[in-house]
């Protein structure tokens, strides 16, 4: 039996921008009740007031996911009110390319506070709140499916996910609740446009044929991917061609990406050298 989002109660992190967003918006045409957890109040007004006559489904928290203490308030004022999850999205999460050496260590800290450690403390806080049928999404990507060339501390966030899913998955499949997890490709969202400002050239070389999807688009294979009950939700054909060629691959995948470095380098060089 697929999942009904029609009167569910559903949290989703960063829901004030990019898939969150996207989620927000299908989950309330679906006839849910929605949650945002975010840290921008003015994003979140702006969300409801364009939801007209449907605006009583959304609610928000203003907190910080990063913030154990903050995201533990927030489930305890929903036990107070004796409110039962049925499902939690964790959507927050933030990128910075660079390459290795000119990250500062403040950075891959700041990564794994918000991509790996902000979902486990929103499945810490909420999971007491859900009952069996429930479910539980997690947000990799696919520099969480391959180590991408200038992505080394959100690759290594986004990995962390993937390996804690995996785990979650295991131990709560006998509670009947259903942990997802997300492999999004490159998508039209703020955080795209804000991680061009800092890519390097060889990443921008390595990604530049790379599809862009839309997050609404996105959007709507996730959920369709939540109600089959799947584990792995992939968005995009290519994507899904990445992943399971990957998998097929085994260690063959890094001469792959090796000769892929070479000839971003390659081309760069080419174009600095005078005419």
């Amino acid at each position: 039996m697929k999942f009904d989002f029609n009167n569910k109660n559903i949290i989703v992190t960063g829901g004030s921008s990019g898939i969150g967003l996207a989620l927000v918006q299908k989950l309330i045409q679906s006839g849910a009740n929605v949650w945002i957890i975010a840290r921008n109040e003015e994003k979140i007004l702006e969300v409801m007031n364009q939801l007209g006559d449907k605006k009583n489904q959304l609610n928000y928290f203003l907190a910080n996911v990063q913030d154990f203490s903050e995201i533990k308030r927030i489930s305890e004022k929903l036990n107070y009110e004796n409110i039962k999850i049925d499902g939690l999205i964790n959507s927050a999460g933030v990128a910075h390319p660079a390459e290795f050496n000119s990250m500062e260590i403040e950075q891959f800290h700041w990564l794994m506070d918000i991509n790996y450690f902000g979902t486990v403390h929103c499945i810490k806080a909420f999971l007491p709140l859900m009952n069996s049928g429930s479910f539980i999404v997690n947000i990799s990507s696919m520099a969480g499916v391959i180590g991408v060339y200038g992505y080394s501390a959100y690759g290594a966030s986004k990995f962390a996910v993937r390996g804690f899913s995996d785990c979650l998955r295991s131990e709560l499949k006998p509670k009947n609740i259903q942990v997802s997890i997300i492999f999004p490709p490159d998508t039209d969202t703020p955080q795209l446009e804000y991680e061009s400002e800092f890519k390097p050239e060889i990443t921008k070389k390595i990604a530049g044929s790379a599809k862009v999807m839309s997050a609404q688009k996105v959007a709507l294979e996730i959920l369709d991917g939540i109600k089959k009950k799947q584990y792995i939700i992939i968005p995009g054909f290519e994507s899904k061609l990445i992943y399971h060629l990957s998998n097929f691959l085994g260690p063959l995948v890094y001469p792959i990406m090796d000769f892929m470095v070479f000839h971003a380098m390659k081309e760069i060089n080419h174009k600095k050298q005078p005419d």
